[in-house]
């Protein structure tokens, strides 16, 4: 019986639900599974990233029909391939930042990896990855954050550090700091939480509610990390002091030393401010609610002017944040624009169908209010892909509408 010769698509064909077959040996293959069903979008995000240029189809023939009919009916009118040029250059946009992202998590394990063995190689490699930070953030003059995903269920210590320093770095650049203080910025985010390494895995990645003892260790972990790096001698005072004091408020409330405002430096106001708003990201799960708690509950934590500019970089949706469109549509928020309130979405019909990427900053709809996971359908979920964690990265992509 003759062998069926496999279906070979361009990578920019890749859509959700498709099995593949990757043109690459077991060795080089980072699935380590010759056939994969593509069920998530840091799947594609991956794949992407490989020195390929097309892949096999195995099952899901019925869904590339489509994309040649979609592609082939907008050819058809110019207004839409002048939309679609934005669309694809604003995927082609997130795709970049999701590569740099997932590469910042690979560089920065390998520098944590490196800490007790290696602290002269560690600080060498910690500062190549600062530098391409930098690069990234002083790419163009407009920088947006835009919504990134590494492929796992839960934040790692990495993933957590590349989203603070990202985060941070835009908050200082908004601030009009220097590039040398942003590399204490992006530094010290990074390696902020090394001292999880040597907190037990069973209090670090407990689901239930730590004990009070649990609490106290894992309350260690500023002064753990701090003797880590600082055994080295090479690191700045302002990237240690971000490690130490990343937990402290500007009210004394804090610790591990209980500072108050004019004992913490501003890199690590910042540091500490994001910090603060990645862990109730964490606990709420909406991007929106944990901003909103922020600005009303953590009055006096924080200083006025950070928290605003915050406000300022996230936007009033940032990125990851559920919403309802005035047409009635539900979205994700993918990437924030310069003005607040209308930032991209990725869009789709209340069962999960017709999903597109929409620029809200054309004016044609609006958001109406933040919506919650349990509200959406099961096939709005996966459309929208709301159960990934939510990390940021910058991204450059700048469309101002029609």
């Amino acid at each position: 019986m003759a062998k069926q010769e496999l279906t070979q698509i361009p990578l920019s064909n890749i859509v959700l639900g498709l099995t593949i077959k990757l043109p690459l040996p077991w060795t080089k293959n980072p699935f380590f599974i010759n056939k994969i069903k593509l069920e998530q979008a840091s799947q594609i995000a991956i794949i992407n990233e490989l020195d390929i240029d097309f892949v096999y189809v195995i099952a899901g023939h019925e869904l590339l029909p489509l994309i040649e009919e979609n592609v082939e009916s907008l050819d058809d009118d110019p207004e839409h391939v002048v939309e679609t040029d934005h669309k694809a250059l604003a995927k082609k946009s997130m795709r970049v930042g999701q590569k740099r992202f997932i590469k910042a998590i690979n560089d920065s394990r390998n520098i944590f990896s490196k800490v007790i063995s290696d602290p002269e190689g560690m600080y060498r490699e910690s500062a190549t990855l600062v530098e391409d930070l930098i690069e990234h953030l002083f790419e163009s003059e407009t920088v947006n954050l835009s919504l990134v995903d590494h492929g796992e269920k839960d934040t790692s210590i990495t993933a957590h550090g590349i989203s603070i320093a990202v985060l941070s770095m835009v908050i200082g650049h908004a601030n009009g700091l220097d590039k040398s203080t942003l590399r204490d910025i992006a530094l010290g985010g990074i390696l902020h939480d090394i001292g999880k390494l040597k907190v037990p895995d069973e209090i670090r990645r407990k689901h239930g509610e730590l004990t009070q003892p649990e609490i106290n260790f894992m309350k260690m972990h500023p002064n753990l990390g701090f003797d880590l790096v600082n055994r080295s001698n090479l690191f700045p005072s302002a990237v240690l002091d971000v490690i130490l004091h990343h937990h402290e408020y500007i009210d004394g409330s804090g610790y591990p030393d209980h500072l108050t405002k004019d004992e913490i430096p501003e890199t690590t106001q910042i540091v500490a401010l994001v910090n603060d708003y990645l862990m109730l990201l964490h606990q709420y799960h909406s991007p929106q609610l944990a901003l909103g708690i922020l600005f009303k509950q953590r009055v006096g934590k924080h200083a006025d002017n950070l928290i605003s500019l915050l406000v300022k970089v996230l936007g009033i949706y940032p990125p990851g944040t559920l919403v309802k469109l005035s047409d009635d549509q539900v979205a994700k928020v993918m990437m924030t624009t310069g003005e607040v309130k209308k930032p991209h979405v990725w869009a789709c019909n209340l069962k999960g169908g017709n999903a597109s990427l929409r620029f809200l900053i054309d004016g044609e709809v609006e958001i109406v209010e933040a919506i919650k996971k349990d509200s959406l359908s099961d096939g709005v979920i996966k459309t929208l892909q709301a159960d990934n964690v939510i990390n940021f990265y910058f991204n450059h992509f700048s469309y101002q509408g029609a």
